[in-house]
């Protein structure tokens, strides 16, 4: 079996790598080159909107260099969640960029297309079949979500892309998948025990942000055998170590040793990390363990309104001590003037004082001499929400308080205009496991010769 190396140049397309790294992984000869293009992090604005998180001219830059690498070594590419989110509108913009790469440069490959947009009416049949079940703490799913929902993905695992490779694609670009799925695609198809391959692909989804120190924007190569992979920074100035590699392991992840994805667990109870050199360390012991039943997660958005906020600052010592007096005050007086509409949602982050994690913080009260306010009106039309801001907005300006020296205004206002449209705002409202027959059949595969 002999063993396969697998190249990734950075923790998502678009963020960059350095060019000596990723000449260095070259070096190594890989097998794969993969990279995952998207997350659900930045929120659920760029599902619902159809836009991506990542710069076109960043992305671009990236694919030239990876294609370039991939056609010319007649290796295959590998990309996971096009255009930040993986619906149709980002799977486009990113093929569209891959399209312009190649006639610009005079590339020539076999592309694959893996969409993952779902359609409502096919996840209807499975909801009314029995077959669509919350994740975590999420609410049933009810034909209500489905009817509000904007667009709906599905994230693939690795039998898509199998499929894709199996079709003679060089370059394949996938809508919303599973993050490790580029990475494991090629190992599983080769026989690897997707354990490893899976586990694997845990570490390498985000760059070197395994290695110490840490970077998103640079390459790590992993390198899988039969029995353990190891994973190592193609940076000088970086280093995976059994902490940084075994913490990895653990990012955004709820259990520490049981990981679900598409199809099955990854089973880490007896994984082993060994460091092996002084900059490679030697992994082992990763198991998968099927699902009875194949389920996919869904991630669906609903438009929730739109968004206007303003940004101000508070110096003076009396308003900071009496600031929850104020916002109290402000929140009746919007209540108050705006008793005939319903349909809004007004918030202010205080930036100095629990602007972070809001009523979840931990830590006891400590005195702050400065305040970053941050009043947010969310309303069902652009106009109310710059009604709402703007009367919060002026209302705190003036505002009186117990103890107020000051006459004049509470606020300082790093801009003008002090207030600015956000636009449209989507809330997740789809975040649920459905099963399905066959791991293939929400993604089609599209194929053509660049």
């Amino acid at each position: 079996m002999g063993e396969l190396r697998i190249l990734s140049p950075t923790a998502i397309l678009g963020y960059g790598f350095p060019l000596d790294s990723f000449k260095e992984g070259l070096k190594r000869e890989p097998h794969v080159i993969a990279v995952d293009a998207g997350s659900t992090d930045p929120g659920p604005y760029y599902l619902g909107a159809g836009v991506s998180f990542t710069n076109r001219g960043a992305v671009k830059r990236d694919l030239e260099f990876l294609l370039e690498a991939a056609v010319s070594r007649r290796i295959p590419l590998l990309i996971g969640t096009a255009g930040g989110s993986g619906g149709q509108p980002h799977l486009q913009r990113d093929a569209g960029l891959i399209g312009e790469i190649a006639r610009e440069r005079g590339l020539h490959f076999r592309l694959a297309l893996v969409h993952a947009e779902v359609d409502r009416e096919r996840v209807r049949e499975s909801l009314l079949s029995g077959k669509v079940h919350p994740l975590g703490p999420a609410q049933p799913l009810t034909e209500g979500d489905l009817d509000a929902s904007v667009r709906i993905v599905g994230q693939m695992g690795v039998e898509p892309l199998m499929g894709a490779l199996d079709a003679g694609a060089g370059v394949v670009l996938a809508g919303r998948a599973y993050d490790p799925a580029v990475f494991a695609a090629q190992a599983v198809r080769r026989g690897f025990d997707p354990g490893l391959a899976i586990h694997l692909g845990k570490i390498l989804e985000c760059g070197a942000i395994a290695a110490k120190p840490g970077s998103g924007s640079d390459s790590l190569l992993g390198i899988l055998t039969e029995s353990f992979f190891e994973v190592e920074p193609l940076n000088p100035q970086r280093r995976c170590t059994v902490s940084s590699v075994a913490a990895h392991t653990l990012y955004e992840k709820a259990d520490p040793v049981l990981l679900p994805g598409p199809g099955g667990c990854l089973n880490l109870k007896k994984a082993g990390f060994e460091q092996v050199s002084e900059t490679r360390v030697r992994v082992t012991g990763s198991s998968f363990i099927p699902s009875d039943s194949y389920c996919v997660k869904l991630e669906g958005v609903k438009k929730a309104g739109y968004r206007t906020i303003s940004l101000a600052g508070c110096r003076d010592p009396v308003m900071v001590r009496e600031i929850d007096y104020v916002i109290d005050s402000v929140r009746e007086r919007v209540r108050d003037n705006f008793s005939h509409v319903d349909d809004y949602f007004l918030d202010f982050k205080l930036y100095g004082r629990n602007g972070v994690m809001g009523n979840f913080e931990r830590k006891e009260e400590t005195p702050c001499h400065e305040l970053g306010i941050l009043i947010e009106a969310v309303a069902g039309t652009q106009e109310l929400a710059d009604t709402i801001c703007g009367f919060a907005r002026s209302t705190m300006l003036h505002c009186s308080y117990p103890g107020r020296v000051a006459t004049a205004g509470n606020l300082a206002f790093p801009f003008s205009p002090s207030d600015f449209r956000g636009g449209e705002v989507y809330r997740f409202n789809i975040y649920h496991l459905m099963e399905v027959d066959d791991p293939f059949e929400l993604f089609p595969l599209e194929i053509m010769d660049i």
